[in-house]
């Protein structure tokens, strides 16, 4: 299955051979350097080690730079291990939006927008209590206790927090298009993240 690093550009919508509209969601996808290949005999798994993000050598450390310098690879920012990955890729090659195809199901990993400290309703879609008639219980979860047994709260009990800024995989998403020239992936559907967020996309067979 192919794997590849990606930056989202945005959404937006193109019009198929059949007249219908397709919602996209628009990747800048590598190319990505190879810099390393772990094997099961020496590494203890089998995975494949991708570059992605041009920066300039003050912005990384002097052990990253010689990391890359080893597979011949530019400053790249962000390094992704792909598991399971790596078949016919050999250290200091490059992996393009070339490996997907038009039609292709993946899915797409990355950290979801960060919505900071939200109450019951917006975050797991509680009810609103009434609102007339002297009721103080408006936006309130309500009482998440017990009786005397077991005189607990029990872990995993929904209620306010952090909302968002969490690891997302969305499976099952089609590549309606492939552009070579400018290293775009047009992929049906939301992804997650905001625009200019990385993800990583795999084959999702």
């Amino acid at each position: 299955m192919p794997a590849i690093l990606a930056k989202k550009l945005g959404m937006t919508q193109v019009f198929q051979e059949d007249g219908s509209v397709a919602r996209v969601t628009v990747l800048q996808a590598g190319p990505c350097p190879v810099t390393a290949i772990r094997r099961q005999d020496r590494d203890g798994y089998d995975a494949v080690q991708l570059a992605f993000g041009a920066s300039k050598e003050k912005h990384l450390t002097r052990a990253e730079l010689g990391h890359l310098k080893k597979a011949d690879a530019p400053p790249m920012r962000h390094l992704v291990e792909f598991r399971d990955e790596g078949a016919g890729l050999e250290l200091g090659g490059n992996v393009t939006v070339e490996s997907f195809e038009v039609g292709a199901r993946v899915k797409i990993s990355g950290t979801s927008k960060g919505k900071g400290f939200q109450g019951t309703i917006k975050r797991h879609n509680f009810k609103s209590g009434p609102k007339s008639h002297g009721s103080h219980n408006v936006r309130a979860p309500g009482s998440i206790g017990a009786s005397a047994t077991p005189s607990r709260v029990f872990k995993g009990m929904r209620g306010p927090g952090q909302m968002g800024n969490k690891r997302v995989t969305q499976k099952g998403l089609e590549i309606v298009g492939v552009d070579a020239k400018e290293n775009l992936l047009l992929v049906r559907g939301s992804v997650p993240g905001p625009r200019g967020g990385v993800v990583e996309v795999r084959g999702d067979a």
